[in-house]
């Protein structure tokens, strides 16, 4: 298992990755609240633009009134297509009134986390 933690001002994220066989789970949880907000599955397939690239299929399944989707959908994508393997993610982040900058810091340190994934599964 995999266990990443990354902070940047009041934001602090935290993912798990665990290896089930070929395929990778992730929880990926932080800010004031960690739940469970969205759960992805992403299955690497041939890209539909170019035949020599991979692409990945993502379905995604979030709970109502929950925004976690964009990120979950992010990262089990990424890690899906680069990587080549099925992926689930479950991701929950909750930041008290979290600003526009915020969010975006949030997704600025979701890529380096799954950069970091990439790096140590490839």
């Amino acid at each position: 298992m995999q266990d990443i933690t990354i902070a940047s001002g009041r934001l602090t994220i935290n993912m798990k990755v665990i290896a089930v066989g070929d395929d990778l789970c992730v929880v990926i949880a932080g800010g004031d609240s960690p739940h469970i907000g969205c759960v992805t599955l992403s299955v690497p397939r041939p890209s539909l633009r170019d035949e020599h690239a991979v692409s990945a299929t993502t379905s995604v399944l979030n709970l109502v009134g929950h925004k976690d989707d964009e990120a979950a959908r992010y990262v089990s994508h990424t890690l899906s297509s680069t990587l080549k393997k099925n992926t689930v993610v479950t991701c929950g982040i909750h930041v008290d009134n979290i600003t526009n900058d915020e969010i975006q810091l949030v997704f600025t340190l979701l890529q380096q986390l799954t950069d970091t994934v990439i790096q140590k599964h490839r």
